[in-house]
């Protein structure tokens, strides 16, 4: 995936705010103020953070070996993927979508009716 279909599948979630709140190079995406996906792009090829059900996320790991434990994230919910092009598109747009369904999911319904107008 290149970097600007990856940036637009990103951004096109409903209520997804990018930011830098951790400098520069550490793209972040929020939605509702919590994050779904931590984009390195100070790293070459750039890595990307997701969220992760534990037991999803351990099986990925064991079988792709560009998918590691989440890099200074909570390992059992978070997988690392170095998107070197090993990994076909519609996996991690299924992985990105996972992550922000994870989020969302653990919103408040209020929060979680006002995204799904958004739609």
């Amino acid at each position: 995936m290149n970097k600007k279909k990856l940036m637009d599948y990103l951004l096109a979630k409903p209520g997804s705010k990018p930011g830098y709140p951790f400098g520069p190079g550490t793209l972040v995406f929020k939605v509702s103020g919590k994050m779904f996906a931590l984009l390195a792009e100070d790293s070459e090829p750039w890595t990307i953070n997701l969220k992760c059900h534990p037991d999803d996320a351990l099986a990925l790991r064991a079988a792709y070996p560009t998918i590691v434990p989440g890099y200074h994230m909570n390992k059992r919910w978070w997988n690392t993927l170095t998107l070197d092009g090993s990994l076909p598109d519609s996996m991690v747009r299924e992985l990105i979508d996972q992550s922000y369904d994870l989020v969302v999911g653990g919103l408040a319904k209020a929060e979680r009716d006002k995204l799904n107008r958004k739609k």
